[in-house]
């Protein structure tokens, strides 16, 4: 069994929903088939994905069932979370629901929880990604009060996560939509979060357009590592057993 993430998968597959990102750039051209291609050449049943966010361009449920029904015929269990642009997330009751009425099987959610996958553990939130003096970016936001609402959650997951390690002493990998840090960009919360509970490995989306970079970068004794599907070149990239 092995461990792969990616996300920003943007999907547009359903009727009605078309959302070319091609005006991203070349590579985004045919992205869908090549993410297909990719991931069926590589990943097997048994193995585990992460999708952290930005998952389908709908804006209802419903409407996301297309592309939640490609997620789901691909190889193997994906446990998947919110990003910025998932509107058609919803609660965990009515998410199941329509999993269970369109037999959808192989798809999780990673909110508020944590799943124990051989010898780590993964757990993760959307994040937030603008800081006061960046306000004016998306204009008049409560920044205090949707960084705590993003802290409480990532912190219930990461509670789950010490309950399911329990005395082991395994890693916890962390998946965030937004990063934590970005250039000049710090979300001291999330950072300060993070070196409470020791992780040492956090993963993000979010970012586009940036190829010429290092995977990974350290900030304050954490590897923080980009995981956009553009970045990736559509292609999941393994945390275990290539974790270290």
């Amino acid at each position: 069994m092995s461990l792969f993430v990616i996300s920003d998968l943007h999907l547009s597959i359903g009727e009605g929903i078309n959302k070319p990102m091609e005006v991203f750039g070349a590579r985004w051209t045919d992205y869908t088939a090549k993410l297909e291609r990719n991931w069926r050449s590589v990943i097997t049943e048994e193995d585990d994905v992460v999708i952290a966010g930005d998952i389908s361009w709908a804006l209802k449920l419903s409407d996301a069932l297309p592309d939640l029904k490609f997620i789901d015929s691909l190889p193997g269990t994906k446990y998947i979370g919110k990003g910025n642009h998932d509107f058609w997330w919803t609660t965990a009751k009515k998410m199941n629901a329509l999993f269970e009425e369109n037999g959808i099987t192989t798809i999780k959610f990673l909110y508020n929880n944590a799943y124990r996958l051989n010898n780590f553990i993964i757990c993760g939130s959307r994040g937030w990604f603008t800081d006061k003096a960046q306000q004016h970016v998306v204009g008049d936001v409560d920044y205090d009060k949707i960084v705590n609402r993003e802290v409480t959650r990532l912190k219930l997951s990461l509670n789950e996560a010490v309950k399911l390690r329990g005395n082991d002493e395994i890693p916890i990998l962390v998946f965030l939509h937004f990063p934590p840090v970005w250039r000049e960009f710090v979300c001291p919360e999330i950072i300060s979060l993070l070196k409470e509970y020791g992780i040492k490995d956090c993963y993000f989306g979010h970012i586009h357009g940036n190829y010429y970079i290092p995977k990974s970068f350290e900030y304050d004794g954490i590897r923080m590592v980009l995981t956009s599907a553009d970045f990736l070149n559509f292609a999941a990239m393994p945390i275990f057993p290539d974790f270290n």
